[in-house]
């Protein structure tokens, strides 16, 4: 057990203390919905589709406290007997996500304002201020309670914290808590007035209770306060978090504890909040009539595997269809379970959905279930069961195994958040689809990616790539610049290293140690593009934006542009093995681009010679192929090999159908 005492201190739980050598298989179970008779029928269900692990009680408080104070845990009791008895292992979730509606009632303070100062009532979920200190003694006793309650029941694999952390609160309450955060962080006044550049627009502060929440402003808010409150936010949910999961650890130290993240969620401060989680989840809901849904999952997943520095676990996704865009699509047949092998080739342990049986009533009786409207006699409960049987099998080869990239992108929440403001030079400039459009150039090349942050020891790579990093610490750009010295590559996008942590401009518009770095003399102006618009490089179109640059005479290789204001100027530079890109390449171009210098740094395809819209990833020993497309499609796979899925051996070739999938082992 990864729990086990070493050199007299005990190592924190992992994922594979809840997998146990297997690869979770399972989904949100809401049973509270249904009438109690139905969970026998349940339990059945799940043992023909080989579901090993459901999550509990994520939206159950109001059904575990009906009034303050009072308990009612008889029929989670039952249902945890039920499932233990059947062979499944429970997810337990604390409910505070979704307080009851007596909670708002009785404690306004709980309910959390928006910047306009208007109350979010109860009726949804997520109506609980992270900074109030009734809801968090409420939060407290509940998770107090179920920890004492279960932490000896042997159903109990792994204690899932709330759901979906995001909440936002402006009120009061958060206004005090801010001020003792802006304390601690800047100690004093004339230490945040120097930060927050105050002298502009006469802001500067006299007393920290001046200070407020970037609540609704007449013209543009401070975006120094603007960044400060978002690592705020991202701080104090984070106290939400970890004051629950050291409850639980209390009751059961070998018990794994995590929390879902969503995808490349502005909210939270991924890095710093993967640190405290035993295992890092992420919720995944792609889009099925989008032509890059199988990419965007790709970078979720590599950055969720990043996060975690290892196997993660899909705590949700769709069987089917969800209920939250303005047109919801099934999954054609077959997507359900690329999508999944998808994420285990990426580095799942676990393949969970939400959730087990499709609601009948609520907000979201229209989101797919494992078990969907059309019963166990459904296409989509009939691909559940196929899937769960075909990850029973590749269990043992799979699970625990490691990935091993050569490639690294850089991403770092407070730059994102300092380069959001609303009075940056282009709103069209949107941070994910800038690192979309970089990694599905990586992913397109068939070359593996791990993400990190910038001040993450980089030198296990041979080549870091760096989409936007608008916002760079001192100790970023110093080690970006020790990486390039070590030998390492780096590419680095447009309007990267404009800002130091205070998100002020750097004298000359880029850091000094860059600038020299990639050979730019002068930076003398930004030029964003308007929508669509283009400008015409030396073999490419660039898109976004471009920078009028003057390179150090004779220190740098250049791309230039060719016409218009920028005619002649670079639109790529390189001075040695350091890279700089002012545009962002069209995506055949920018493919190109990064392959060519991937191969310079000696980072080669999984696999050369795909057909199009084939992913192949290696995770251990094993090669996952997977076909994107609607069409069957043969692989060239030199070598004989043992296909786990049918169970056979193939030489040389490959036969893919429509959304096909092969796991080979050699």
């Amino acid at each position: 057990m990864t729990h086990a005492v070493r050199a007299g201190r005990r190592v924190r739980p992992g994922l594979a203390d809840a997998t146990r050598g297997r690869v979770l298989f399972g989904g949100d179970y809401n049973p509270e919905q249904w009438p109690e008779e139905t969970w026998q029928d349940d339990v059945r269900l799940m043992q023909d589709a080989g579901v090993n692990c459901v999550t509990l009680g994520v939206f159950s408080w109001s059904r575990l406290e009906p009034e303050p104070g009072e308990r009612q845990f008889g029929w989670l009791d039952r249902l945890m007997d039920l499932l233990h008895a059947h062979g499944v292992g429970v997810v337990l979730a604390t409910p505070t996500s979704s307080p009851p509606p007596w909670m708002g009632r009785l404690h306004p303070d709980t309910l959390p304002r928006d910047a306009d100062g208007r109350i979010e009532w109860w009726g949804g979920r997520q109506h609980f201020s992270h900074s109030s200190a009734t809801y968090r003694r409420y939060a407290a006793a509940i998770t107090e309670d179920l920890a004492a309650r279960y932490a000896g029941h042997p159903a109990l694999v792994l204690w899932h914290i709330n759901n979906e952390y995001c909440t936002v609160d402006h009120g009061d309450e958060a206004a005090a808590a801010f001020r003792r955060w802006l304390r601690a962080r800047y100690g004093t006044l004339d230490a945040l007035n120097s930060a927050w550049g105050t002298a502009f627009w006469s802001q500067g502060y006299d007393t920290w209770d001046g200070i407020l929440p970037p609540r609704h402003a007449h013209y543009l808010k401070n975006p120094g306060q603007v960044l400060d409150f978002r690592r705020f936010t991202s701080d104090m949910l984070l106290e939400c978090f970890t004051a629950e999961r050291d409850i639980v650890r209390r009751y059961t130290p070998h018990i794994p504890v995590t929390t879902n993240f969503m995808p490349l969620w502005t909210g939270q401060d991924g890095w710093r909040w993967a640190e405290e989680e035993d295992v890092v989840s992420v919720d995944l809901y792609p889009d099925p009539r989008d032509p890059l849904a199988a990419q965007r999952g790709a970078l979720v997943q590599d950055l969720t595997r990043s996060q975690a520095r290892g196997p993660w676990m899909l705590m949700e996704q769709a069987a089917g269809a969800v209920n939250w865009r303005g047109v919801n699509h099934p999954k054609p047949r077959g997507l359900n379970r690329l999508w999944s092998f998808q994420a285990v080739a990426r580095g799942a342990d676990a393949v969970c959905y939400f959730q087990w049986r499709q609601s009948r009533q609520g907000a979201e009786k229209f989101h797919s279930g494992m078990i969907g409207h059309a019963g166990e006699h459904g296409r989509t409960f009939r691909e559940v069961g196929q899937l769960g049987a075909e990850l029973a099998a590749v269990s043992p080869e799979v699970t625990g195994a490691r990935i091993t990239a050569g490639v690294a992108v850089l991403h770092d929440w407070h730059s994102w958040w300092a380069g959001d403001h609303e009075g940056r030079l282009s709103a069209l400039v949107d941070l994910p689809e800038v690192l979309t459009a970089w990694h599905r150039a990586l992913w397109e090349a068939q070359l593996t990616t791990d993400f990190a942050h910038p001040e993450h020891d980089l030198s296990g790579y041979r080549l870091v790539v760096a989409p936007q990093l608008y916002l760079l610490t001192d100790a970023a750009v110093a080690n970006l610049l020790a990486y390039v010295r070590g030998g390492g590559t780096l590419v680095c996008g447009f309007h990267t290293g404009v800002a130091d942590q205070d998100d002020r401009v750097r004298a000359g518009g880029m850091d000094a140690r860059l600038r020299e770095l990639f050979g730019i003399r002068t930076l003398h102006e930004w030029w964003p593009l308007e929508e669509g618009e283009t400008v015409a490089c030396e073999g490419f179109r660039g898109t976004l934006w471009s920078e009028e640059i003057e390179p150090e005479p004779g220190a740098a290789e250049t791309v230039p542009y060719r016409g218009g204001e920028l005619d002649g100027l670079p639109a790529v530079l390189r001075r040695g093995r350091a890279w700089y890109l002012s545009t962002l390449p069209e995506p055949g171009a920018l493919r190109s681009l990064l392959a060519g210098i991937a191969a310079g740094a000696g980072v080669r395809p999984v696999l050369d010679g795909l057909p199009a819209g084939v992913e192949a990833v290696r995770r251990g020993e094993l090669l996952f192929l997977l076909n994107h497309g609607r069409e069957p499609v043969t692989v060239a796979v030199p070598g004989t090999h043992r296909e786990l899925l049918g169970g056979t051996d193939v030489t040389d070739t490959v036969a893919l159908g429509r959304y096909g999938v092969a796991v080979l082992r050699p």
